[in-house]
């Protein structure tokens, strides 16, 4: 990936956490843009069009999860990646940033080496979720086929367990929330509880010898196979 030719903008109306995720992002070679509050980051987001968008949650003139919802109504900013900042253990927030489009959270107080590394992962993103092939990594999944493989090997998967490892693989990093999950496998006229997505997902662990599925606790489940 050439960071080189990237452009994230970061919003948040503290001037420390400005600076220290400039910084870093810059060490790395990204292009940075800076707002202090959501008008400004709504104004140099329509002009700029960055590749990715840093929204705090509380800011000034509109909040991060209003300038969230306001980007994902625009066609143009359908697929722009948006990663919000909430405050620490803050499920809450959490869960409605990612319900209003977000694709992934940090929790302050921030990382750096975090913050820096769910960047990268969320810019690694080379496929759209409609492509009849998925790779990532070793994995390849072919849609149309229900074929699975793995480091070489083919993985038999049950349809469900195709059905939520593809969806998962679609959007590499990015948090499913459980509800979201259930509509999409499942389909909303079918029943199922919680303890369904648990039961298939260790499941599909087992089969790939790999625990690339990762639960975050009272949201989700997120796709992230570990650096070889």
């Amino acid at each position: 990936m050439d960071s080189r030719s990237k452009k994230i903008l970061i919003a948040d109306d503290e001037p420390d956490i400005l600076e220290i995720l400039e910084y870093n992002l810059t060490a790395e070679g990204f292009r940075v843009l800076k707002a202090k509050d959501g008008e400004e980051a709504l104004e140099i987001a329509y002009k700029e069009k960055p590749d990715l968008i840093v929204l705090d949650v509380m800011m000034p003139k509109r909040n991060g999860m209003d300038v969230c919802k306001i980007l994902r109504s625009k066609p143009e900013f359908e697929d722009t990646l948006i990663l919000i900042l909430t405050a620490l253990n803050d499920e809450s927030s959490h869960i409605k940033g990612l319900e209003m489009g977000a694709d992934d959270y940090v929790s302050k107080p921030i990382s750096p080496k975090v913050f820096i590394s769910r960047v990268n992962a969320l810019l690694r993103r080379t496929f759209r979720g409609d492509e009849t092939i998925l790779k990532v990594g070793e994995l390849q999944i072919d849609k149309e086929q229900y074929s699975v493989k793995y480091k070489g090997r083919e993985i038999a998967l049950a349809k469900k367990e195709f059905e939520l490892l593809a969806l998962l693989v679609s959007r590499p990093g990015r948090v499913f929330l459980r509800h979201e999950i259930l509509s999409q496998v499942w389909g909303t006229e079918v029943i199922v509880g919680d303890r369904t997505i648990d039961v298939h997902v260790r499941k599909i662990r087992q089969k790939l010898e790999e625990d690339c599925i990762k639960t975050v606790k009272g949201v989700g489940y997120k796709f992230e196979l570990s650096a070889a």
